[in-house]
Parts: C-alpha cells; sequence; structure tokens
C-alpha cells in the first residue's frame, strides 16, 4: 500500500492512539477507548485504509524536476 499519511496528521494520530489506549488500560474511560488501536497503527505504518478509499492523503506532494 503507498503511504498516505504524513507528517503532522502522523504525529496527531500517534498521540491520539496513546492517549486513548493508556486511558482505558488504566480504567479512565469504558472499553471503547482501545480502538485507539487504529490510529496507533495508521500513524506508525503511514497508510490509512479510509484515506485510499476516499482518494486522499497528507503527505506533502513530492516536486519532480
Amino acid at each position: 500500500m503507498k503511504t498516505n499519511v504524513g507528517g503532522i496528521d502522523k504525529i496527531l494520530r500517534i498521540v491520539v492512539g496513546i492517549v486513548l489506549i493508556a486511558m482505558a488500560a488504566l480504567g479512565v474511560v469504558g472499553a471503547w477507548a482501545w480502538i485507539g488501536v487504529v490510529p496507533l497503527l495508521t500513524g506508525l505504518f503511514g497508510v490509512c485504509p479510509a484515506y485510499s478509499l476516499l482518494g486522499t492523503s497528507t503527505c506533502a506532494v513530492k516536486k519532480t524536476g
């Protein structure tokens, strides 16, 4: 799969994912917060399936020549 998550988007996904997982693990919120695994993984791998379906990307545009 082609990378479609870039820069700030990647950092935000990782931070939000870690925060949600930590809150779920500590019992601050309900089990629904384990959904934080999704943004964490998409941030770490740089690929978002939803972006692929929508044909969008937050990666910087590469200039050629």
